[in-house]
Protein backbone atom coordinates (compact mmCIF):
# COMPACT_ATOMS: atom_id res chain seq x y z
CA UNK A 1 0.00 0.00 0.00
CA UNK A 2 2.65 2.53 0.72
CA UNK A 3 5.00 1.18 -1.43
CA UNK A 4 3.35 2.85 -4.60
CA UNK A 5 4.68 5.86 -6.33
CA UNK A 6 3.97 8.38 -8.44
CA UNK A 7 6.32 9.08 -11.32
CA UNK A 8 7.40 12.88 -11.65
CA UNK A 9 8.13 14.30 -15.43
CA UNK A 10 11.43 15.21 -13.71
CA UNK A 11 12.21 11.44 -13.35
CA UNK A 12 11.94 11.59 -9.72
CA UNK A 13 9.48 9.53 -7.68
CA UNK A 14 6.68 10.87 -5.86
CA UNK A 15 5.30 9.48 -1.96
CA UNK A 16 1.47 9.68 -3.15
CA UNK A 17 -1.08 11.05 -0.40
CA UNK A 18 -3.63 8.71 0.88
CA UNK A 19 -7.38 9.55 1.81
CA UNK A 20 -9.67 7.74 4.54
CA UNK A 21 -13.01 8.44 3.87
CA UNK A 22 -16.14 7.01 5.89
CA UNK A 23 -18.91 5.49 3.27
CA UNK A 24 -21.61 5.70 6.08
CA UNK A 25 -23.27 7.99 8.03
CA UNK A 26 -20.04 7.94 10.27
CA UNK A 27 -18.30 5.25 13.21
CA UNK A 28 -17.15 3.28 10.65
CA UNK A 29 -14.13 2.70 12.03
CA UNK A 30 -11.95 5.81 10.31
CA UNK A 31 -9.28 6.44 13.13
CA UNK A 32 -8.86 2.76 13.55
CA UNK A 33 -7.56 2.67 10.30
CA UNK A 34 -5.84 5.55 10.35
CA UNK A 35 -4.17 3.93 13.27
CA UNK A 36 -3.31 0.93 11.48
CA UNK A 37 -1.64 2.92 8.95
CA UNK A 38 0.25 5.52 10.97
CA UNK A 39 3.27 3.82 11.61
CA UNK A 40 3.93 3.76 7.75
CA UNK A 41 2.88 7.17 6.82
CA UNK A 42 5.00 10.61 7.43
CA UNK A 43 2.01 13.23 8.22
CA UNK A 44 -1.39 12.34 8.84
CA UNK A 45 -4.14 15.61 8.13
CA UNK A 46 -7.16 16.03 9.38
CA UNK A 47 -8.63 17.78 6.54
CA UNK A 48 -12.27 19.03 7.53
CA UNK A 49 -15.09 19.75 10.33
CA UNK A 50 -14.13 20.37 13.67
CA UNK A 51 -15.14 18.78 16.99
CA UNK A 52 -18.55 17.45 16.14
CA UNK A 53 -16.86 14.15 15.29
CA UNK A 54 -14.99 11.70 17.33
CA UNK A 55 -12.56 9.21 16.69
CA UNK A 56 -12.54 6.04 19.66
CA UNK A 57 -8.58 4.61 18.85
CA UNK A 58 -6.95 1.82 21.58
CA UNK A 59 -3.38 1.35 21.26
CA UNK A 60 -1.32 -1.24 23.04
CA UNK A 61 1.37 -0.21 25.48
CA UNK A 62 4.74 -1.38 25.61
CA UNK A 63 3.75 -3.25 29.57
CA UNK A 64 1.30 -5.74 27.31
CA UNK A 65 -2.31 -3.00 28.43
CA UNK A 66 -4.26 -1.32 25.73
CA UNK A 67 -4.92 2.60 26.11
CA UNK A 68 -8.55 3.59 24.31
CA UNK A 69 -8.52 7.63 23.31
CA UNK A 70 -11.09 9.37 22.27
CA UNK A 71 -9.80 12.30 19.74
CA UNK A 72 -12.67 14.68 18.86
CA UNK A 73 -10.25 17.61 16.86
CA UNK A 74 -7.11 16.51 16.97
CA UNK A 75 -5.88 14.01 13.93
CA UNK A 76 -5.75 10.05 14.95
CA UNK A 77 -2.00 10.45 13.92
CA UNK A 78 -1.06 12.14 16.86
CA UNK A 79 -0.57 8.77 18.93
CA UNK A 80 1.70 7.70 16.43
CA UNK A 81 5.25 8.34 17.43
CA UNK A 82 7.35 9.56 14.43
CA UNK A 83 4.26 10.87 12.57
CA UNK A 84 3.43 14.46 12.34
CA UNK A 85 -0.31 15.43 12.60
CA UNK A 86 -1.51 18.03 11.13
CA UNK A 87 -4.88 20.18 11.56
CA UNK A 88 -5.77 21.51 7.89
CA UNK A 89 -7.20 24.31 6.72
CA UNK A 90 -10.48 22.90 5.99
CA UNK A 91 -11.25 22.51 9.96
CA UNK A 92 -13.06 25.04 12.45
CA UNK A 93 -11.33 24.85 15.38
CA UNK A 94 -12.50 25.65 18.81
CA UNK A 95 -9.41 26.47 20.46
CA UNK A 96 -10.60 25.28 24.34
CA UNK A 97 -11.11 21.30 22.90
CA UNK A 98 -7.68 21.68 21.22
CA UNK A 99 -6.06 22.51 24.72
CA UNK A 100 -8.30 20.13 26.76
CA UNK A 101 -7.30 17.84 24.38
CA UNK A 102 -3.32 18.13 23.93
CA UNK A 103 -3.45 18.69 28.00
CA UNK A 104 -5.24 15.05 28.30
CA UNK A 105 -2.56 13.18 25.60
CA UNK A 106 0.13 15.06 27.44
CA UNK A 107 -0.93 13.90 31.07
CA UNK A 108 -1.03 10.40 29.80
CA UNK A 109 2.29 10.28 28.66
CA UNK A 110 1.60 11.29 24.85
CA UNK A 111 4.05 13.72 23.04
CA UNK A 112 2.20 16.07 21.32
CA UNK A 113 5.24 18.73 20.02
CA UNK A 114 4.66 17.78 16.48
CA UNK A 115 1.47 18.97 16.01
CA UNK A 116 0.82 21.66 13.37
CA UNK A 117 -1.93 24.22 12.79
CA UNK A 118 -3.13 25.59 9.15
CA UNK A 119 -2.82 29.41 9.74
CA UNK A 120 -6.04 29.24 7.09
CA UNK A 121 -8.35 27.58 9.74
CA UNK A 122 -11.37 29.42 10.85
CA UNK A 123 -11.64 29.52 14.53
CA UNK A 124 -14.92 29.02 16.43
CA UNK A 125 -16.15 32.10 18.49
CA UNK A 126 -18.31 31.49 21.46
CA UNK A 127 -21.00 33.55 19.73
CA UNK A 128 -21.47 30.61 17.40
CA UNK A 129 -21.78 28.05 19.94
CA UNK A 130 -24.59 30.04 21.03
CA UNK A 131 -26.29 30.66 18.14
CA UNK A 132 -25.91 27.06 16.85
CA UNK A 133 -27.62 26.12 20.38
CA UNK A 134 -30.61 28.46 20.24
CA UNK A 135 -31.17 27.73 16.58
CA UNK A 136 -31.95 24.39 17.03
CA UNK A 137 -34.05 24.60 20.10
CA UNK A 138 -35.70 27.32 18.10
CA UNK A 139 -36.37 24.55 15.61
CA UNK A 140 -38.53 22.89 17.66
CA UNK A 141 -39.64 18.73 15.92
CA UNK A 142 -37.48 20.16 12.77
CA UNK A 143 -34.61 20.20 14.57
CA UNK A 144 -31.69 18.74 12.51
CA UNK A 145 -29.96 17.21 15.91
CA UNK A 146 -26.31 19.26 15.23
CA UNK A 147 -23.94 18.57 18.29
CA UNK A 148 -24.40 22.58 19.20
CA UNK A 149 -20.46 23.15 18.76
CA UNK A 150 -21.05 26.08 16.59
CA UNK A 151 -19.41 24.07 13.85
CA UNK A 152 -22.37 25.54 10.97
CA UNK A 153 -22.28 28.55 11.94
CA UNK A 154 -18.52 28.76 11.72
CA UNK A 155 -18.52 27.90 8.54
CA UNK A 156 -21.29 30.27 7.41
CA UNK A 157 -19.40 32.94 8.42
CA UNK A 158 -16.40 31.06 6.41
CA UNK A 159 -18.25 31.53 3.44
CA UNK A 160 -20.05 34.78 4.40
CA UNK A 161 -16.55 36.16 4.46
CA UNK A 162 -17.08 36.94 8.32
CA UNK A 163 -14.71 34.44 10.04
CA UNK A 164 -12.18 34.64 12.42
CA UNK A 165 -9.00 33.01 11.20
CA UNK A 166 -6.17 31.26 13.24
CA UNK A 167 -3.86 33.57 11.56
CA UNK A 168 -6.25 36.57 12.91
CA UNK A 169 -5.26 35.83 16.63
CA UNK A 170 -1.35 37.16 15.93
CA UNK A 171 -2.38 40.59 15.14
CA UNK A 172 -4.77 42.03 18.03
CA UNK A 173 -5.60 44.90 15.88
CA UNK A 174 -6.98 42.86 12.96
CA UNK A 175 -8.97 40.58 15.29
CA UNK A 176 -10.81 42.91 16.93
CA UNK A 177 -12.09 44.38 13.30
CA UNK A 178 -13.16 41.12 12.61
CA UNK A 179 -14.95 40.52 15.75
CA UNK A 180 -16.50 44.14 15.44
CA UNK A 181 -17.62 43.75 11.34
CA UNK A 182 -19.17 40.00 12.83
CA UNK A 183 -21.18 41.42 15.77
CA UNK A 184 -22.73 43.91 14.11
CA UNK A 185 -25.09 41.28 13.01
CA UNK A 186 -25.13 38.71 15.12
CA UNK A 187 -25.48 40.59 18.58
CA UNK A 188 -29.12 41.81 16.52
CA UNK A 189 -30.27 38.44 16.10
CA UNK A 190 -28.87 36.87 19.22
CA UNK A 191 -30.86 39.61 21.42
CA UNK A 192 -34.08 40.52 19.18
CA UNK A 193 -34.67 37.10 17.62
CA UNK A 194 -33.53 34.71 20.54
CA UNK A 195 -33.85 37.10 23.49
CA UNK A 196 -29.77 36.31 24.07
CA UNK A 197 -27.80 38.51 25.98
CA UNK A 198 -24.99 40.12 22.80
CA UNK A 199 -21.18 39.31 23.53
CA UNK A 200 -19.35 42.13 23.97
CA UNK A 201 -16.19 43.19 21.12
CA UNK A 202 -13.77 43.01 24.43
CA UNK A 203 -14.58 39.82 25.88
CA UNK A 204 -14.85 37.78 22.89
CA UNK A 205 -11.30 39.37 21.59
CA UNK A 206 -9.95 38.15 25.37
CA UNK A 207 -11.45 34.89 25.13
CA UNK A 208 -9.96 34.22 21.21
CA UNK A 209 -6.78 35.61 22.50
CA UNK A 210 -6.58 33.47 25.76
CA UNK A 211 -4.85 30.44 23.97
CA UNK A 212 -2.63 32.69 21.31
CA UNK A 213 0.95 32.11 22.59
CA UNK A 214 0.74 28.38 23.20
CA UNK A 215 -0.93 28.15 20.11
CA UNK A 216 1.93 30.49 17.61
CA UNK A 217 4.59 27.48 17.41
CA UNK A 218 2.32 25.30 15.78
CA UNK A 219 1.21 27.53 13.54
CA UNK A 220 2.24 26.90 9.79
CA UNK A 221 1.23 27.48 6.38
CA UNK A 222 0.37 23.57 6.22
CA UNK A 223 -0.32 23.77 2.19
CA UNK A 224 3.24 24.58 1.79
CA UNK A 225 4.32 21.96 4.64
CA UNK A 226 2.57 19.16 3.45
CA UNK A 227 3.40 19.65 -0.71
CA UNK A 228 7.07 20.11 -0.02
CA UNK A 229 6.73 16.79 2.24
CA UNK A 230 5.16 14.98 -0.84
CA UNK A 231 8.20 16.50 -3.42
CA UNK A 232 10.48 14.97 -0.87
CA UNK A 233 8.78 11.34 -1.44
CA UNK A 234 7.07 11.23 2.37
CA UNK A 235 3.46 9.85 2.83
CA UNK A 236 0.51 12.37 3.40
CA UNK A 237 -3.07 10.66 4.66
CA UNK A 238 -5.70 12.21 4.93
CA UNK A 239 -8.20 11.46 7.49
CA UNK A 240 -12.20 12.73 6.84
CA UNK A 241 -14.01 13.76 9.63
CA UNK A 242 -17.51 12.58 9.66
CA UNK A 243 -18.32 10.45 6.53
CA UNK A 244 -20.04 10.16 2.75
CA UNK A 245 -23.84 9.85 3.69
CA UNK A 246 -23.34 13.25 5.58
CA UNK A 247 -21.70 15.49 3.16
CA UNK A 248 -23.25 18.86 3.04
CA UNK A 249 -24.08 17.95 -1.31
CA UNK A 250 -24.18 14.52 -1.41
CA UNK A 251 -25.38 13.13 1.87
CA UNK A 252 -29.24 13.33 3.07
CA UNK A 253 -29.83 16.68 3.42
CA UNK A 254 -29.99 18.80 5.08
CA UNK A 255 -30.01 16.02 8.16
CA UNK A 256 -26.15 16.68 7.11
CA UNK A 257 -23.31 18.10 8.26
CA UNK A 258 -21.68 21.52 7.15
CA UNK A 259 -18.78 20.78 5.40
CA UNK A 260 -17.37 18.33 2.46
CA UNK A 261 -16.52 14.96 3.73
CA UNK A 262 -15.96 13.19 0.88
CA UNK A 263 -12.63 12.56 -1.49
CA UNK A 264 -13.43 15.59 -3.02
CA UNK A 265 -12.49 17.89 -0.30
CA UNK A 266 -9.81 15.86 1.05
CA UNK A 267 -6.74 17.52 -0.43
CA UNK A 268 -8.55 20.97 -0.75
CA UNK A 269 -9.05 20.86 3.33
CA UNK A 270 -5.40 20.15 3.19
CA UNK A 271 -3.74 22.58 0.52
CA UNK A 272 -2.59 19.86 -1.90
CA UNK A 273 -3.33 19.13 -5.61
CA UNK A 274 -5.58 16.56 -6.48
CA UNK A 275 -3.25 14.70 -8.32
CA UNK A 276 -1.31 14.00 -5.36
CA UNK A 277 -4.51 11.45 -3.61
CA UNK A 278 -3.08 7.90 -5.11
CA UNK A 279 -5.76 5.78 -2.76
CA UNK A 280 -8.45 6.51 -1.31
CA UNK A 281 -10.44 3.66 1.13
CA UNK A 282 -14.02 4.11 2.25
CA UNK A 283 -14.45 2.71 5.75
CA UNK A 284 -17.60 0.85 6.37
CA UNK A 285 -19.13 -1.56 9.22
CA UNK A 286 -20.75 -4.51 8.75
CA UNK A 287 -23.95 -2.91 9.75
CA UNK A 288 -25.24 0.63 9.55
CA UNK A 289 -25.11 3.13 12.97
CA UNK A 290 -26.40 7.03 12.60
CA UNK A 291 -26.35 9.77 15.40
CA UNK A 292 -28.67 12.95 15.36
CA UNK A 293 -32.03 13.02 13.07
CA UNK A 294 -32.50 12.15 9.43
CA UNK A 295 -33.94 9.41 6.87
CA UNK A 296 -32.18 5.61 8.30
CA UNK A 297 -33.92 2.71 5.73
CA UNK A 298 -32.29 0.39 7.23
CA UNK A 299 -32.85 1.73 11.10
CA UNK A 300 -33.66 -1.56 13.63
CA UNK A 301 -35.50 -0.09 16.71
CA UNK A 302 -33.41 0.60 20.01
CA UNK A 303 -35.89 -0.68 22.32
CA UNK A 304 -35.62 -4.03 21.52
CA UNK A 305 -34.71 -6.91 19.48
CA UNK A 306 -31.57 -6.76 16.88
CA UNK A 307 -31.10 -3.24 16.99
CA UNK A 308 -30.96 -2.99 20.74
CA UNK A 309 -28.50 -5.87 20.42
CA UNK A 310 -26.49 -4.57 18.02
CA UNK A 311 -26.06 -1.14 20.02
CA UNK A 312 -25.03 -2.89 22.85
CA UNK A 313 -22.65 -5.54 21.39
CA UNK A 314 -20.96 -2.75 19.40
CA UNK A 315 -20.76 -0.18 22.38
CA UNK A 316 -22.95 2.03 20.02
CA UNK A 317 -22.34 5.77 21.38
CA UNK A 318 -21.08 8.82 20.29
CA UNK A 319 -17.51 9.98 20.89
CA UNK A 320 -18.49 13.74 20.57
CA UNK A 321 -22.28 13.40 22.30
CA UNK A 322 -22.40 10.23 23.85
CA UNK A 323 -26.31 10.21 22.55
CA UNK A 324 -26.66 6.17 21.61
CA UNK A 325 -26.42 5.56 18.07
CA UNK A 326 -29.31 5.10 15.89
CA UNK A 327 -28.51 1.21 14.77
CA UNK A 328 -29.68 -0.45 11.09
CA UNK A 329 -28.48 -3.35 8.47
CA UNK A 330 -25.76 -2.90 6.12
CA UNK A 331 -27.10 -0.75 3.74
CA UNK A 332 -25.49 -1.17 0.47
CA UNK A 333 -27.97 1.02 -1.84
CA UNK A 334 -27.05 4.40 0.59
Amino acid sequence: MTGTRLATGKGREQMPAIAIIGAQWGDEGKGKATDLLGSSVDYVVKFNGGNNAGHTVVINTPDGKQEKYALHLLPSGILTPGCTPVIGNGVVVDLDVLMEELDGLEARGVDTSKLVVSASAHVIADYNRTLDKVTERFLGSRRLGTTGRGIGPTYADKMNRIGIRIQDLFDEKILRQKVEGALELKAQVLTKVYNRRAPLVEETVEELLKHADRLRPMVRDTGLLLNQALDRGETVLLEAGQATLLDVDHGTYPFVTSSVTSRANATHGAGIHPGHVDQCFGISKAYTTRVGNGPFPSELSLDEGPGMHMAQIGNEYGTTTGRPRRTGGLDMVA
